[in-house]
Order: structure tokens, then C-alpha cells, then sequence
């Protein structure tokens, strides 16, 4: 009984810390698309040395008659559903590189499954703005994405000469932004399966305390 009480408390606790690191990703929490509502995307993109509020907007087509006026203002984080003029903005959190010209580069890049930074390999430029200043933080761009795919959005640090300095904002277009990815669809099953155990587990644990307590 005391070897199942361990696996008893050892499955609960693994459990919990698969849950607090299913927090900690931000696994199982969909994107917010809140109508001009920045706090509610909670998009926030870093890296070692930097961090952004993120957000795109996608221009309604001018011949889709069905579309409505305030889709223009849903902001999406780096899901996009799908091609068309897009607008970016990205908070600069680091008060330090609102002194440091910044360009702009987006690009259509194909995912290669190697590790960073060789993850990807770039198949054409769609969009380049020169460096300069932007004291207020707000950085500001905007492109014509004429299909779906994968693209990533630079920010060029001053002279961009490390790779830190190049900050990358992955952007995937023609997804739904509230559709789970396969690493959410993996732990919550892995959790549904610890919670099958832990429930199993429990059944024998009071099954086996009745029967000692029969026996006395």
C-alpha cells in the first residue's frame, strides 16, 4: 500500500507541474482578438535582450461586400487568417533602443526544421523600410502579403550585426488564429493521460485501504 500511495502522490505531482508549465507556455489560452483593444492581445514577442507588444491588422478587401468595417481594427498577434494589406505595430518595452535606428524588413521565408538561427530560409524580400529613430517606441509598418505562408517580420538594432540584433517577429498567414497547435494538442493530451492514471491510481488506492480495513 505505501508503494501505491508513492505512485499515488508521485502522478499528482507530476500533473501539477504539467499544468504549471502548460501556464508558464501559455498552452490551452487563445489568442484575443478584442476590437482595438491592445491589452486583451497580450502579444508579446522577445528575445534575449529585447521585447514588443505586437500586433497586425489586415485592410478589408475592397471587393468583399460582406466584410465588415470593424475588422480593420481586429488585432492578431502571429496568426494571421489570411493574405491581403497588412498593418504592424510593435511597442518597443526597452526604453534604451528608442535611441537606436531601427529598420524594417519582412520576408517570405520557408521553415527548414533545423535549429535557430537556421530554422528558415529566406525566398523573397515583400517589404523594406530604412533605418530611423522612433523616440516614442511606436514602431510602425505596413506591407502587401499576397499569399499565404510563412514570413517573418525583422527588426533591424542599429547596425544588426548580431544575431540578437535582428529581431524576428514569425508571422504565419492563411491559419486560423485560434486553431491549438500540435505542441497544445500533445500536452493536453498528455495531461488528459496523467489524469486518466491519477483517477485509476486513485480507484485502486481506496479500494485497497477498504480492504485492509475489512481484514482488521
Amino acid at each position: 500500500m505505501n508503494r501505491l500511495s508513492a505512485i499515488f502522490h508521485l502522478t499528482l505531482l507530476l500533473c501539477a507541474l504539467m499544468l504549471a508549465g502548460c501556464d508558464k507556455l501559455s498552452f490551452g489560452t487563445k489568442q484575443t482578438n478584442a476590437l482595438g483593444n491592445r491589452p486583451d492581445l497580450d502579444c508579446i514577442i522577445a528575445n534575449d535582450f529585447y521585447a514588443v507588444h505586437f500586433s497586425a491588422y489586415i485592410q478589408p478587401g475592397k471587393d468583399d461586400k460582406s466584410a465588415d468595417p470593424k475588422a480593420a481594427f481586429v488585432p492578431y498577434c502571429q496568426k494571421i487568417p489570411r493574405a491581403g494589406k497588412m498593418f504592424f505595430t510593435a511597442d518597443l518595452i526597452d526604453r534604451d533602443i528608442r535611441s537606436t535606428p531601427i529598420g524594417i524588413k519582412l520576408v517570405e521565408v520557408e521553415k527548414t526544421g533545423q535549429p535557430a538561427p537556421n530554422d528558415i530560409r529566406e525566398l523573397r524580400t515583400v517589404s523594406e523600410i530604412e533605418s530611423k529613430l522612433y523616440p516614442r517606441g511606436a514602431v510602425e509598418a505596413q506591407a502587401d502579403i499576397d499569399k499565404n505562408g510563412d514570413y517573418v517580420l525583422y527588426f533591424l538594432i542599429g547596425d544588426a550585426i548580431e544575431e540578437d540584433d535582428k529581431f524576428r517577429v514569425p508571422l504565419e498567414v492563411g491559419v486560423d488564429p485560434n486553431a491549438m497547435s500540435l505542441a497544445e494538442v500533445a500536452l493536453i493530451a498528455g495531461i488528459a493521460a496523467v489524469l486518466l492514471c491519477l483517477g485509476f491510481l486513485l480507484y485502486l488506492f481506496n479500494r485497497k485501504t477498504k480492504s485492509a480495513a475489512q481484514d482488521q
